[in-house]
């Protein structure tokens, strides 16, 4: 990765912990994957619409009686 070990990493949450608090950094780590899937969607060139779309699709699929 950068070099990292499991030392360097593990003192890194460490310090993240004692200066943002336990509380905040699920919601930090929420925030951080949402900022990362909505650039992987950007990047994949799909839209919010898009999505909605496939989600809409999928309900139904899941709701048609077998």
């Amino acid at each position: 990765m950068f070099g990292l070990g499991v030392q360097e990493l593990m003192l890194i949450l460490i310090i993240a912990m004692l200066f943002f608090g336990g509380k905040k950094i699920p919601e930090i780590a929420k925030g951080l994957g949402k900022g990362i899937r909505e650039f992987k969607h950007a990047s994949e060139g799909k839209d919010d619409d898009e999505d909605a779309a496939d989600d809409t699709k999928k309900k139904k699929v899941e709701q048609k009686p077998a």
